[in-house]
């Protein structure tokens, strides 16, 4: 019997003010500090096991999304400092009663032009069944929580 699970790829791009660096280093080594750029939207984020910035490290997320409370746990699944990316895998969370399977990655590059970075924002699922709708608003929440980065980290002193 053929599966009815449906793979699928859905991609974002925003442009921010910040560098590569300084964005990468906020996801990756600095997560529970995101509360304090986006207290609306990212309520914490706890490390379970592993070290922030590590292959295999466990985090725990609590967030606000259509103005409801939710939690769950990520996996970093990859990290790669030299291009600013890092992909996190969902390992629990609501999300997961519709996917099988939850990947993201952001990654930042540095703009052709100028200062700053474009933030490319990437999620890989499988669907359980073809009736799911693409993950839209999680994709523009979480263009949302990157605007917030770059005006945390671009704020003036």
């Amino acid at each position: 019997m053929a599966s009815s699970a449906v793979i699928d790829k859905l991609e974002g791009i925003i442009e921010i003010k910040a560098s590569p660096e300084q964005f990468h280093d906020m996801l990756a080594n600095k997560p529970h500090h995101l509360h304090h750029a986006c207290s609306d939207k990212i309520q914490g984020c706890d490390l379970l096991e592993g070290e922030w910035g590590k292959v295999g490290s466990i985090i725990r997320w609590r967030w606000v999304l259509q103005g409801k409370a939710k939690a769950g746990k990520d996996t970093i699944e990859a990290i790669d400092p030299d291009k600013n990316s890092i992909t996190f895998r969902k390992l629990e969370a609501e999300i997961l009663t519709e996917y099988k399977s939850f990947v993201y990655t952001i990654q930042a590059s540095p703009k052709s032009e100028g200062s700053g970075s474009v933030v490319h924002l990437t999620f890989e699922y499988e669907k359980l069944h073809h009736g799911i709708a693409q993950p839209q608003f999680l994709q523009r929440f979480m263009l949302d929580v990157c605007k917030d980065i770059d005006a945390y980290l671009t704020r003036p002193n």
